[in-house]
């Protein structure tokens, strides 16, 4: 999603797109909720995989992971669209993308425990979408929580996505 405005800017479709009388919010919704789906597609594709292949069945419920990965999904795809309306091309999108999705995969916790982490490391972690879809994730496929166990993160996820979205709404500048 990080390519999406930007890839419009360059080919100058976003002219078009902005003497529409459609709403930024619109516009990012509209930008957001198909990656949104695909994204959803993919993490079943994923456990089909798991249980075809491995025979991983999670002992949680699925509707506590699709309810939380749904949350997630609106976080970074969210954050692509802020890149994306801060870029000048798909280059630089991409090349920011890259950089924060290494950073949020290596202080996730997948790697190298949290707890291990320096203090500052810990709390930067906090600010990490990514450390609490593997915190959820093992709660649980591993552990068998509910909605209730996962509550507290389900809530900052929430605000993650209220905030960066909000936020890209506000970014995105119509220009005529």
């Amino acid at each position: 999603s990080a390519i999406n405005i930007v890839r419009e800017k360059e080919i100058g479709t976003i002219e078009q797109i902005n003497v529409t009388p459609i709403r930024k919010t619109h516009f990012i919704l509209g930008k957001l909720i198909p990656f949104w789906i695909l994204g959803l597609v993919v993490i079943t594709i994923g456990f089909l995989i798991a249980w075809l292949v491995y025979g991983i069945i999670p002992l949680g419920s699925y509707l506590t992971i699709y309810m939380f990965a749904a949350v997630y999904l609106l976080v970074i795809l969210g954050l692509g669209l802020l890149i994306s309306t801060y870029a000048e091309n798909q280059q630089q999108a991409m090349l920011i993308s890259f950089f924060l999705l290494m950073i949020f995969i290596l202080m996730g916790g997948l790697y190298t425990s949290i707890d291990s982490m320096p203090e500052w490391a810990q709390w930067i972690t906090r600010f990490n979408p990514v450390a609490y879809f593997i915190e959820v994730m093992r709660r649980v496929v591993l552990k068998g929580s509910g909605l209730a166990d996962i509550r507290q993160p389900l809530l900052i996820m929430f605000c993650f996505a209220v905030a960066i979205n909000y936020w890209a709404v506000l970014s995105y500048r119509k220009r005529s």
